[in-house]
């Protein structure tokens, strides 16, 4: 089995297929590599596509500590992936947590991202809901330790920005839940109180996202209202951004609607990488 190691030595399993410019797909706290099959299968028509499990998610490593789980290890971990293809830079697609790890790679490392897709992210946002937020990772993660694998699926799978999943695909959801049921309990608990339930939340990182030059691409589903805000937050304060809303969509958004996150996602790449992507003109912004 093909493994990355990470700066901490832990290993981080990793697939890829195609070739051509590459594409690194980081997934959700709900997801693992294979979470990425339908934009695998349509990508790697014409990029070199890699999919990897974060720490905490088998095939890949489960560190027993939880301060093995900071945002700086999961942001660190796909330069290691990146590291180990020995790619100089590539496009970073990231659901909700993967688009915090993108987030933060655009940071404080832009010359590895080609270009930025940030999806479903910014959970927690809002300053009267952070402390709730991160109350209830932590309750959460206890409760995870406690039920097992089925208690991860109950308490994530369930939540309200997932529910339009299972309205509009019950086919689909299934195969989600079922997915997610096979996690491993203690690494998403360990994610839940080291990542999720620590992070610091995007608003904090306005001035750095203000000197963000990378193309970047936001995606948000319109019935996914813990990432509404976020979104519209970075926005503003990315200046070569642009943001695209799903209708009658929730947080899975690769996955709910992959025809229309693929296309969506395909016109950005080929406008990034043909340089056609550039910072909102001033005289567009209403003083």
């Amino acid at each position: 089995m093909p493994f990355a190691t990470a700066s901490d030595n832990v290993r981080l399993y990793f697939e890829e297929a195609g070739s051509g410019t590459p594409i690194l797909f980081i997934h959700e706290f709900a997801a693992d590599y294979a979470s990425w099959e339908h934009q695998v299968r349509y990508f790697s028509r014409g990029y070199r596509c890699i999919v990897y499990s974060a720490r905490g998610y088998t095939p890949s490593d489960v560190p027993e500590k939880p301060d093995a789980y900071s945002y700086k290890h999961f942001y660190t971990d796909a330069i290691a992936v990146l590291d180990h293809l020995k790619i100089e830079a590539a496009h970073l697609v990231g659901l909700s947590m993967g688009a915090y790890s993108a987030l933060q790679v655009g940071i404080n490392a832009p010359k590895r991202a080609r270009s930025l897709t940030f999806a479903g992210a910014g959970s927690g946002f809002e300053a009267d809901r952070l402390k709730a937020f991160r109350d209830t990772c932590m309750a959460h993660a206890t409760e995870m330790e406690r039920g097992g694998s089925d208690e991860v699926a109950k308490l994530t799978g369930t939540s309200p920005g997932r529910i339009p999943f299972l309205v509009k695909d019950p086919r689909g959801f299934k195969d989600f839940y079922d997915a997610l049921a096979k996690h491993d309990a203690q690494g998403s608990a360990n994610t839940q109180r080291g990542f999720q339930g620590a992070r610091p939340p995007i608003s904090e990182f306005k001035d750095a996202m203000n000197k963000l030059k990378v193309p970047t691409l936001i995606i948000v589903g319109d019935e996914d209202d813990g990432c509404i805000a976020p979104s519209l937050f970075m926005k503003q304060h990315i200046a070569p951004s642009g943001l695209a809303m799903f209708p009658k969509t929730g947080h899975v958004l690769n996955q709910e609607e992959p025809a229309l996150f693929n296309e969506t996602v395909g016109k950005f790449l080929q406008l990034a990488d043909a340089g056609r992507w550039p910072d909102r003109d001033p005289r567009s912004i209403r003083v």
